[in-house]
């Protein structure tokens, strides 16, 4: 069975998941954090290497205060109360987007766990946060200006956020929406597509089996025959 090296992840539909299951809106996006616990441990033990998940966009500051203050809040528990555990499971945190522009000290602390993890082995999680492929794309060619260089595909290839990663193999979007919102545009451009009617807290581990199962039944050609 052939396997993905790379699986990015658009967890979509914790506030849905929330309102239908009785909860209030924004306490779905607790919940889908604990499924990234799950899903992540059920991928790393399956052999994938690298899981991307899109966290929080830089459109998603238009969303309300409330909101958005609970998506930081929640995010500094993650990479503060919860790093000592994920290092202990050896996985690596990497962070991909405009970390610089994160407010209440939630930048240093994605550089400390980024320090923090930087040996471990056992899988690499790419949390994309206040990411779009637009800005990853913008600030690669910024960066290659500044520093005169020639602008090609594979200087762009190489000055993208986290440049060190493969490739995604394949992106699941959850939550029966059928579009990428910017989602590693760049490096997705052979990347297999899949998308579940499921919302993202409500995954469980038959579902990364159906995943995988469905990977290996592509036949992924990179434009040749």
């Amino acid at each position: 069975m052939k396997k993905p090296t790379h699986i990015g992840f658009i967890m979509d539909g914790n506030r849905r998941w929330a309102k239908e299951n009785g909860y209030m809106s924004i306490e779905g996006h607790q919940h889908g954090y604990e499924k990234v616990k799950d899903v992540v441990d059920w991928m790393f033990e399956r052999g994938v290497k690298v899981v991307s998940l899109y966290a929080f966009s830089t459109e998603n500051w238009n969303r309300s205060k409330e909101e958005v203050g609970y998506l930081m809040k929640l995010m500094k528990r993650v990479f503060k109360d919860d790093a000592e555990d994920i290092h202990k499971k050896g996985y690596r945190i990497v962070i991909s987007g405009r970390t610089d522009e994160l407010p209440d000290g939630l930048s240093e602390l994605c550089r400390a766990i980024m320090s923090k993890t930087k040996d471990n082995k056992n899988g690499t999680m790419n949390f994309c946060i206040n990411y779009s492929g637009h800005a990853e794309i913008v600030d690669a060619v910024n960066k290659l200006i500044k520093d005169k260089q020639e602008i090609t595909e594979e200087q762009i290839t190489g000055n993208l956020y986290n440049a060190d990663l493969p490739i995604p193999d394949m992106i699941v979007r959850t939550s029966g929406e059928r579009r990428l919102s910017g989602f590693l545009l760049w490096n997705s451009a052979y990347a297999e597509f899949l998308f579940l009617d499921k919302h993202w807290p409500a995954l469980e581990e038959s579902d990364i089996e159906y995943i995988l199962e469905e990977y290996n039944k592509r036949n992924r050609r990179f434009g040749g025959n």
